[in-house]
């Protein structure tokens, strides 16, 4: 039978079948679907674990030991075969038709971990063996359109919310690593103490061990201080800090301020109209200040130079995200 990455712990809990073929290129979640079975084995009983790798040359008459050295009074066990490659060839394919064969009355389960299989193997007799004594799961990679819902699927399953501008942030920030996009959940899970996730949770990630503040550096561009401003966004580079958290922080003042110029130019006080936009009022003259160099025009061109450094970022734009991100500081702090 076919089972999808996503209904196997539920099949699990109801169920363990003799064999199951997991396989795929990405290799988190194979690893996550492979443990999910070995868990189910060890509390069904089977005590040992026996791991045959397919190497080149490999002889697959070790299986068919395998197979026959089964007894009716030994201790319960999985037998966990990994194929990298994918492609078990002539004698591979005999060797596990007729392991099936020989382990049909046994209670001994088959975890078969796979490279990628493509769709001719699928139509193979080895393959359809398997799918028929067993289970089959195919792991496709998260591609960039799918993977703000596997990660709004994570933070779910930790128990977790996160807001829709921290979502795709994150997802700029890991761009398609999911070991990195897991790395990042835990961490998370230690940042917030309520649960719930927001941009600002994901900076402080970032900025907690940094000698360069994200936001110091935003808040000297504000104020017009360019050199500051450059000097700590190169340092912030060197720490490692990813462009698309360094965009994201610029990004969030210059919309602030955007939409303060429409309501100013329609005749409301900057105080009343920042106040409306709930900027703190600590922060309330930087605000102005830079508010009073920067007219409608002014900003529309940085927001769209902010969506040049966003596509140089994710590669549909020319240039390069840092120095992208250098001109776009300049331009907020220097009066046009």
């Amino acid at each position: 039978m076919r089972l999808y990455p996503e209904k196997l712990a539920g099949h699990l809990k109801q169920q363990l079948l003799p064999v199951y073929l997991i396989s795929g290129d990405e290799t988190l979640l194979v690893q996550e679907c492979c443990d999910m079975v070995r868990r189910a084995a060890r509390d069904a009983g089977c005590a040992d674990r026996e791991i045959i790798d397919v190497v080149p040359r490999f002889n697959w008459d070790e299986i068919l030991h395998s197979a026959s050295s089964m007894s009716l009074f030994a201790e319960r066990k999985l037998v966990e075969i990994r194929l990298p490659s994918g492609k078990p060839g002539a004698d591979g394919s005999k060797a596990l038709c007729e392991y099936l064969e020989m382990a049909a009355d046994s209670e001994d389960i088959l975890l078969i971990v796979s490279g990628k299989i493509d769709k001719q193997s699928t139509n193979s007799k080895w393959y359809k063996a398997l799918d028929k004594a067993g289970a089959t799961l195919q792991i496709w990679p998260v591609e960039a359109r799918d993977l703000p819902r596997w990660l709004q699927q994570r933070f779910s399953g930790a128990g977790m919310t996160i807001d829709n501008d921290a979502l795709q942030l994150l997802c700029d920030r890991v761009e398609g690593n999911l070991l990195a996009a897991v790395q990042e959940v835990e961490k998370l899970k230690l940042l917030a103490a309520d649960g719930h996730i927001s941009a600002e949770t994901i900076t402080a990630s970032v900025s907690n061990n940094a000698r360069y503040n994200l936001f110091d550096m935003t808040d000297h561009a504000l104020r017009g201080n360019a050199s500051d401003s450059l000097k700590m966004l190169h340092g912030l580079r060197s720490e490692g800090t990813e462009p698309a958290v360094a965009l994201w922080a610029l990004l969030r003042e210059i919309r602030t301020l955007y939409q303060a110029r429409q309501q100013v130019d329609a005749g409301q006080s900057p105080q009343q109209v920042l106040s409306g936009l709930r900027v703190w009022k600590n922060r309330m003259s930087l605000m102005q200040g830079a508010l009073s160099r920067h007219s409608s025009v002014s900003l529309t061109s940085l927001l769209e130079q902010a969506s040049t450094v966003d596509g140089s970022i994710k590669g549909f734009a020319s240039g390069k995200p840092w120095d992208n991100l250098e001109n776009l500081v300049l331009r907020l702090a220097i009066k046009p």
